[in-house]
């Protein structure tokens, strides 16, 4: 019995021994996650992974716990370090086959975890963390939530939005963070039926709705046109940050309600509001589209008085700004300014001095460009062939098409091919524009028959012109720019019956064509001006002043050749002198100071008479005047345009 008791006695001994001994064990489990931690949030991820790799994967003692795998995680999504976090699910597997431990199960590290794989574009990789476990799982709302945005963030939402209807029928009352993931879904989808439901439901959930959320509807019903519902929304919530703005002014962009985004981008600003990047390059293509160089060069002066520093793409915004308004020198200066440009710079430098007529000063920025160690796209030799087709270098834009090939392996693509048919066709060159489209090696493509019928448009090729416009109306039945086109060619041909069975078929068709247009920004606003339109403005007192003054000191005689309509002298006259362009032109010398320069924008191409009579009023008032069309600038000065009337 002795030996026995003796046993016993040892069994204690040990058994002492271990208790003794599992304090140092716990406290250095302790130490091993206080360290992880450490690592994790200074970002030492390298080091923290070792600690996590050196540990026994059988030993539950040395394993991190959920708290400092989600620190980990965090910092790896902070840095999209995506062999980290799959290398840190690997340990987690391990750990859960060679052990009862399995942190797999915790919400929080899954949520990290589906987040971490989704940024970094591994949908499929998300979805097994999701679905680790099987259907029995009990997942918590916000791991549903996590996956759903990592469809959505990854171009999926179809798939978000199936995840939020079962979301719903799981939870039935969802949060704010479910809401703002499905609306943002619907959003990318346009679907408006959807985001009216999930509407219904955020206005029924017992939580009111957080910022986020208000964005999210405001973007959904804006970029949906549906701007009175987005405008409710807007004007309801509690608060608005800088990212309410932006969806407002985004989604009318979008829907293109340029004048109703500058209204509100000045709304803004007159709240304090301030921006961000995203607000500018947002904003900054409205004030290029609209000509709005005044307020392009106030948010410019926002952006130099800023402390923060705008990256390449908010100056590369700037710069197209600048260039989109005839304003180059400004641009350039812009340019030179950036201390890290791309690509994208050069670029849009290039296509500004190219769509401005200075096509010196584009083919220098080329070289420079090449000289800088950058290698030109297909971007770069569009910009540089239209120029080239613009000005009419015939031979250069050939030499510059075959250079693309062979010396910078850029493969020419249908709008490269679009922009030699219209090199060749404008300068006469008809038969070689034709035997480029029969030996491509694509099928001629809507733009290339249009380069053709502009060309029998100018050299009057009535034939021909028939022969292209068949191809385009089967091409694209629906375009009415392709008939007006058509019955212009017929129409300076004195083919009056010809021109008007084409209209007759627009008409039976259901098209309309679209309205001569055109518009300045003075005093801060946008005025728009519509060609036979602003009777009160052309009858008043200092509109005929004016006028009168003009026609006498020039000895202007209206070229009623450029209208194509069969109708008498007079109403040709009266008609060409309603041209939107002109009535912008009298706006402007009569609301602005003498020595501004007047911008114009139009949204068709400047007829012939209006373009001489620009260059008309230019000399008589010593103005210069920038008008910009479908097609280009012409900066017109004394009496001079840069296009030298080839265009």
């Amino acid at each position: 019995m002795g030996i026995p008791a003796i046993f016993l006695s040892t069994n204690l001994t040990v058994s002492t021994n271990i208790t003794a001994t599992s304090a140092p064990t716990t406290h250095k489990h302790r130490l091993h996650n206080s360290t992880l931690k450490s690592l994790s949030k200074s970002g030492k991820l390298d080091e923290a992974l070792r600690l996590i790799e050196s540990s026994p994967s059988k030993s539950p003692a040395t394993a991190p716990d959920a708290e400092a795998c989600a620190l980990f995680l965090h910092s790896c999504i902070s840095r999209k370090a995506l062999e980290h976090g799959q290398r840190l699910y690997l340990q987690l597997l391990l750990y859960r086959a060679r052990s009862n431990q399995d942190l797999l199960s915790n919400p929080r590290l899954k949520s990290k975890l589906i987040t971490l794989f989704s940024v970094c574009g591994r949908v499929d990789e998300a979805r097994r963390v999701f679905e680790d476990g099987g259907e029995d799982v009990d997942l918590p709302e916000s791991v549903w939530v996590a996956m759903g945005i990592g469809y959505s963030r990854n171009g999926y939402p179809i798939e978000a939005l199936f995840l939020y209807y079962e979301m719903v029928s799981r939870f039935g009352q969802l949060d704010n963070f479910a809401f703002s993931m499905a609306l943002k879904a619907c959003s990318d989808l346009g679907d408006l039926r959807t985001g009216r439901a999930v509407h219904a439901q955020v206005v029924k959930a017992t939580e009111d709705p957080d910022q986020v959320v208000n964005n999210a509807l405001v973007r959904l019903y804006s970029e949906d046109g549906c701007f009175e519902e987005a405008i409710r929304v807007f004007d309801e919530m509690p608060q608005r940050n800088v990212v309410s703005w932006n969806s407002l002014i985004g989604g009318l962009v979008k829907k293109d309600g340029v004048f109703e985004a500058m209204e509100a981008f000045r709304i803004m600003q007159g709240k304090e509001m301030g921006f961000s990047w995203v607000t500018l390059t947002t904003i900054l293509p409205v004030c290029a589209r609209v000509t709005a160089l005044v307020s392009g060069k106030e948010i410019h002066a926002v952006m130099v008085k800023s402390t923060a520093k705008p990256d390449a793409p908010v100056l590369n915004s700037l710069m197209d700004m600048y260039a989109k308004c005839g304003a180059m020198d400004y641009c350039r200066r812009v340019f030179d300014g950036m201390q890290s440009k791309d690509l994208s710079s050069w670029n849009t430098l290039i296509t500004g001095y190219a769509i401005n007529g200075l096509m010196t000063e584009a083919m220098e920025s080329f070289q420079e460009m090449i000289c800088s160690g950058f290698s030109p796209d297909g971007i770069t030799f569009i910009a540089l062939l239209s120029g080239c087709s613009h000005a009419g270098l015939t031979d250069k834009g050939c030499r510059l098409f075959e250079r693309m090939k062979i010396e910078y392996a850029v493969s020419p693509t249908v709008e490269h091919y679009a922009c030699l048919v219209d090199v060749l066709g404008r300068a006469g060159r008809i038969e070689e524009a034709l035997g480029i489209v029969k030996n491509m090696h694509f099928k001629p493509t809507g733009s290339i028959w249009g380069s053709l019928l502009n060309s029998c448009r100018i050299h009057g090729l009535v034939p021909l012109g028939e022969a292209v416009a068949k191809q385009l109306f089967e091409l694209e039945p629906d375009n009415v720019g392709n008939y007006v086109m058509l019955s212009n060619i017929y129409a300076s041909a004195g083919m009056w019956e010809s021109v008007r069975t084409v209209r007759e078929l627009i008409e039976k068709m259901g098209m309309k064509k679209e309205a001569g247009c055109s518009w300045l920004h003075v005093k801060s606003k946008i005025h728009t001006f519509v060609a036979g339109g602003s009777n009160e403005f052309r009858n008043s007192a200092e509109y005929k002043k004016v006028w009168k003054r003009l026609m006498e000191e020039a000895g202007y005689v209206p070229d009623t050749g450029v209208v194509l309509h069969d109708v008498n002298e007079e109403t040709r006259a009266m008609w060409v002198c309603g041209h939107s362009e002109r009535i912008a032109t009298m706006f402007a010398l009569i609301n602005t100071g003498s020595r501004m320069p007047i911008r114009i924008t139009k949204n068709l191409r400047v007829c012939l008479d209006c373009h001489s009579w620009v260059k008309i009023v230019s000399k008589v008032t010593g103005r210069v005047i920038v008008l910009r069309d479908t097609n280009r600038f012409h900066h017109f000065k004394d009496g001079m345009c840069s296009c030298k009337d080839y265009w």
